[in-house]
C-alpha cells in the first residue's frame, strides 16, 4: 500500500471541520493565550515564563485536542471504520495529527508574540519544540484511544495539562528532594534548559543531549501508541 497524502488531506479536513464545530475542545487554544496576556503584565519575563506558556501549549493544545479528536471518533463509533479503511495507520495518524500540529504552531506564535519571546538562535528552538510536539501527539493520540468520550478525554488529560503544563515549578522540589532528581529529564524541563542555552550562545553541537532525550521521549512514546492502536484496532 503506497503513502497517499489525499487520503491524509482527506482525514485532515474532517477533522478540522469537526474541531471547528465543537466549541468545548477548541477553546482550549485560549488558554495559552490568556496565560500569556497576563505573564506579560508582570514586567519583563524571564525564560521560565516564556516557556510556561509554551509548555502549557503543547500539553493543553498539543495533547488535548489530540486526545478529544481520537476520542470522538470512538464516542461516534467510527474509529473502528478508520482503522479498517485503505488508510495505513501512518496515514490515519499523521492526518488526525495535523491539526493539533498547525494550531499548537499558531498558539506559540501568538503567545511569543504576546509575551515578547525572540529566541537567540530560532532554529534550536524551533526543532526542539518540534520534536517535543512529536511525543505530546502520541501522548495524546494514547489517551485519546484509552478515552471512551470526549468528556472522558478532558478528565483524563488534566494531569498531562498540570504535569508538562506547570511542571517547570516542580524544580523547586528537586532542590530540597534530590530523590525527585529525575524530574529534570521530563520534556518540558528539558526544553526550558535548551531554551537557557540557547540565550548563553550554545547552539546545537552544545545542546545535542537535551534534544537526544526529548527525541527517546517521542520515540518511546510513539511505539507505545502503534501497540494501544493495535491492540485497540483488534478489540
Amino acid at each position: 500500500m503506497t503513502f497517499s497524502w489525499k487520503r491524509i488531506y482527506a482525514i485532515f479536513n474532517k477533522d478540522l471541520k469537526d474541531l471547528s464545530k465543537n466549541m468545548y475542545v477548541s477553546s482550549i487554544v485560549i488558554l495559552p493565550i490568556i496565560m500569556a496576556f497576563l505573564y506579560s503584565y508582570m514586567g519583563e519575563a524571564t525564560i521560565d515564563l516564556h516557556f510556561m506558556v509554551i509548555n502549557l501549549a503543547l500539553a493543553s493544545v498539543t495533547a488535548f485536542i489530540q486526545c478529544a479528536v481520537i476520542a470522538e471518533e470512538k464516542e461516534k463509533h467510527t474509529l473502528r471504520g478508520l482503522m479498517l479503511s485503505p488508510a495505513s495507520l501512518s496515514e490515519i495518524l499523521t492526518g488526525k495529527s495535523l491539526v493539533s500540529f498547525f494550531l499548537t504552531v499558531i498558539t506559540i506564535v501568538i503567545g511569543a508574540m504576546i509575551t515578547g519571546y525572540e529566541p537567540t538562535n530560532i532554529t534550536v528552538i524551533a526543532v526542539a519544540i518540534i520534536v517535543s510536539m512529536l511525543f505530546y501527539l502520541a501522548l495524546g493520540t494514547i489517551l485519546g484511544l484509552l478515552s471512551r468520550s470526549v468528556l472522558e478525554a478532558s478528565v483524563i488529560i488534566l494531569p498531562v495539562i498540570f504535569l508538562f503544563g506547570f511542571g517547570s515549578m516542580l524544580m523547586i522540589l528537586v532542590e530540597q528532594y534530590p530523590a525527585l532528581s529525575f524530574i529534570e529529564y521530563l520534556p518540558n524541563i528539558q526544553l526550558v534548559e535548551i531554551a537557557y542555552d540557547v540565550e548563553a550562545g550554545l547552539g546545537f553541537g552544545d545542546v545535542w543531549v537535551n534534544l537526544l532525550v526529548l527525541l527517546l521521549w517521542a520515540i518511546v512514546t510513539a511505539i507505545l501508541m502503534a501497540f494501544v492502536y493495535k491492540r485497540k484496532e483488534m478489540d
